[in-house]
């Protein structure tokens, strides 16, 4: 096409095919000068043109509105104090992607983003997405609302931004997307009510419990899952309100006895992950009321009464800098070491909590199951969380799985982080052998493997 016969219109049909896109591969594909393509971008309205970068950086977008509503969505942080911070807009562009500046922010932020660009959502955004049991709980109350499937696992980058933007003030982490989110948080600080009292807390829980029993998700416990909720609750000494209560079920049956014993499990093993070298565990406690038995464990991106702190699972930090497939702890964190992202003690604390893991039985250490606190551009690791033996837990038909000890020794170079791990696991073990609250079966289970573990100890 001549170039005289080029319009804006042409422009905008180039550059909704891709997004990003310099100024020079325009004028090739239009078969334009680049002053020529310079005059017809300013023609565009400011509000459809996404420009970012310097120089010969500089990339343009068209941006694109969601469902049919705004382009640009507001993003804040909540700080530890609890004051709402700006961020900046989230622009949405088309035919896909989102540029979203994180410069000046504690967020590491891959090369290729480096002028704000992303292929998708950003991915501290990612770490926001509703998920597991209260992500598919919330998905099934509130698909129709928000027009969304009622899986929450079919859920598009639209669908989730969506979710968030309409209903997300308490999500993971401390950012919060889109005006009418910002506006409900705002309300919910307003109204100041008050954390659940002590002597009103077990009343609370089973309600809560019953609730998310009636619309919970069906095969949750069968999949390895314990149901859960939230709940603000006063407590003395405690660093935040805000905690996660998972939930046993009251039926006398051994499948939810091993469900109850596996919740005091997670307790005591925290607490010993606690006292591991460069190591935080999630602070938690044990309550029991009307048959079930709950395990309260206090929100680690949550401070006082309402501030927030950002936070970034394994898992997202996996795709957004390495890409891998692998699901283990200590490859993946050789990975964002080599990038810069985190340091050697972060390493080496990593590897003493895998191994603490391997040594009390615990076979679901994925990888949303380890997390960090993102500091000045790196990656500090997060309190420990969701550590316990679940080895052990009821298979899915509901049998108790009838297993031998299995326990691994070092290569050489790992001698002094199993050292570690060890006097840890064997604390959990003893102390959970010796703990009335876990039923006498399972306690012997836990000498056994407390013995074994002495005696393996010996040879390391």
């Amino acid at each position: 096409m001549p170039a005289a016969y080029v319009s804006a219109d042409a422009l905008r049909q180039r550059l909704a095919l891709q997004a990003p896109v310099g100024a020079g591969d325009l004028a090739t594909a239009l078969g334009i000068s680049v002053p020529t393509v310079h005059r017809l971008l300013a023609r565009l309205a400011p509000d459809e043109l996404v420009t970012a970068g310097r120089a010969r950086r500089t990339r343009y977008a068209l941006s694109r509105a969601l469902r049919g509503g705004t382009s640009h969505l507001p993003v804040h942080a909540v700080d530890g104090a609890g004051r709402l911070q700006a961020v900046g807009p989230l622009k949405l562009l088309r035919p896909e992607g989102s540029w979203l500046d994180l410069s000046g922010t504690d967020w590491p932020v891959p090369e290729e983003a480096a002028d704000g660009w992303w292929p998708g959502l950003p991915y501290p955004l990612q770490q926001m997405r509703p998920q597991g049991y209260m992500g598919r709980q919330f998905a099934r109350a509130e698909h129709r609302r928000l027009q969304v499937p009622a899986d929450v696992m079919q859920w598009s980058d639209d669908d989730a931004l969506f979710a968030m933007a309409q209903a997300g003030s308490d999500l993971s982490g401390n950012l919060i997307v889109g005006e009418a989110a910002t506006e409900l948080w705002l309300a919910e600080r307003a109204a100041g009510i008050e954390p659940v009292a002590p002597g009103a807390l077990a009343a609370h829980y089973l309600a809560q419990a019953a609730q998310a029993v009636s619309a919970g998700v069906a095969g949750s416990s069968a999949a390895g899952e314990f149901p859960k909720f939230t709940a603000r609750r006063a407590q003395g000494g405690a660093a935040t309100p805000h905690v996660i209560v998972k939930f046993s079920g009251t039926e006398e049956s051994a499948t939810v006895r091993r469900w109850s014993d596996l919740l005091v499990c997670e307790h005591l093993a925290l607490a010993h992950a606690a006292t591991l070298p460069g190591l935080r565990a999630a602070r938690s406690r044990v309550l029991e009321a009307g048959g079930r038995t709950f395990l309260e464990v206090e929100r680690f991106d949550r401070h006082g009464e309402a501030g927030r702190s950002p936070l970034v699972a394994l898992d997202v930090a996996n795709a957004a800098f390495v890409g891998s497939p692998s699901a283990d702890w200590p490859a993946l964190m050789a990975r964002l070491a080599a990038l810069g992202l985190v340091d050697e003690g972060t390493q080496a604390a990593v590897w003493r909590l895998w191994w603490f893991g391997r040594l009390i039985a615990n076979t679901d250490m994925h990888t949303g199951n380890l997390a960090f606190v993102p500091v000045a551009g790196r990656l500090q690791l997060a309190p420990a969380y969701d550590m316990l033996p679940m080895r052990f837990a009821p298979l899915p038909g509901g049998e108790l799985p009838t297993r031998a000890v299995e326990l691994a020794l070092p290569v050489p170079d790992q001698r002094a982080a199993w050292l570690d791990a060890c006097t840890a696991a064997l604390g959990f073990w003893n102390e959970a052998a010796g703990d009335a609250r876990i039923g006498e079966g399972f306690r012997a289970g836990c000498a056994e493997h407390a013995a074994a573990l002495t005696r393996l100890q010996d040879k390391a």
